[in-house]
């Protein structure tokens, strides 16, 4: 049976299972749950603190494991990215008082405050760069303030609460994180092929729609322009002459451009609709 860890708290947690359930996984219904079998699928989901996950699955207690890159990269456990999941996202960034350090290049020799020792380490070893690293488990953007440090380096949204601890970010961000699987490197025991291809399958539906439109033929070239698809758009002849019906995948974030380009040389009864889910 294949053994996955699911973070069973904080931001990425409900988006994991939703985004197994939207693959066809059963997960808990109680939060309280610490383990959910989904025997159809010969799969165990083991719910985890998230920091922990990549350490389960370095050690190979589990076989998989879904967490954010920066705890992969923080915990510096033998495993490896399998595939970006595409939600979670999170910039790590420098950030220190006004005029006193103007490039990343400049952290060398500092005191850097940080809840990810395993990031700043990383970025320090592959620049070639020495520093004191200070691990602090929570409200790094006081510690420059309080002398503990000459920097930080921190996860960074808004950039709203370093400004309110007197902080301003500078050079190019350490990390972009975002939730990803993780496994061991050879390891791919069965079924983990079909679970990334079913997990491939949700993000393509997530970020495509099946766009169609009826359209006059001699205006057909110019129009399947706009709408290639993934390998082909399907067209079909409709009872009215000269006319036919298009159908093709286009992606969300473009498909009212289209939409609208579409409407302009001429097409009409234009319809679209989600995907839940797709094999490509």
């Amino acid at each position: 049976m294949l053994r996955i860890a699911i973070p069973n708290k904080g931001t990425l947690s409900q988006p994991a299972s939703q985004m197994l359930r939207d693959a066809g996984y059963r997960q808990r219904t109680d939060p309280k749950d610490l383990i959910c079998r989904d025997e159809p699928n010969n799969v165990e989901f083991f719910y985890l603190r998230p920091r922990d996950i990549a350490t389960y699955v370095g050690t190979g207690d589990l076989d998989l494991g879904i967490t954010g890159r920066d705890l992969l990269v923080d915990s510096g456990v033998a495993a490896e990215e399998v595939l970006d999941l595409a939600f979670g996202g999170a910039t790590f960034r420098w950030a220190a008082p006004p005029g006193t350090i103007t490039s990343a290049a400049e952290v060398g020799g500092r005191r850097i405050a940080t809840a990810y020792p395993g990031v700043v380490e990383r970025y320090l070893t592959e620049h070639d760069l020495k520093a004191d690293v200070v691990r602090l488990d929570g409200a790094v953007e006081n510690a420059v303030r309080l002398g503990v440090a000459d920097l930080i380096a921190d996860v960074v949204e808004t950039g709203a609460t370093l400004r309110q601890a007197g902080l301003v970010t500078l050079g190019e961000p350490l990390l972009r994180s975002s939730a990803i699987m993780i496994g061991r490197p050879g390891h791919a025991p069965a079924g983990v092929s079909q679970l990334i291809r079913r997990l491939q399958g949700v993000l393509v539906a997530r970020s495509y729609v099946m766009l169609a439109y009826d359209v006059r033929a001699d205006l057909l070239e110019n129009a399947t322009a706009l709408t290639p698809g993934i390998e082909s758009p399907t067209v079909s002849p409709l009872h009215r002459e000269g006319w036919v019906a298009v159908q093709a995948m286009v992606q969300r974030a473009n498909v009212h451009q289209i939409m609208d380009e579409l409407y302009e040389l001429g097409a009409r009864a234009i319809l679209v609709t989600d995907i839940a889910n797709c094999r490509l």
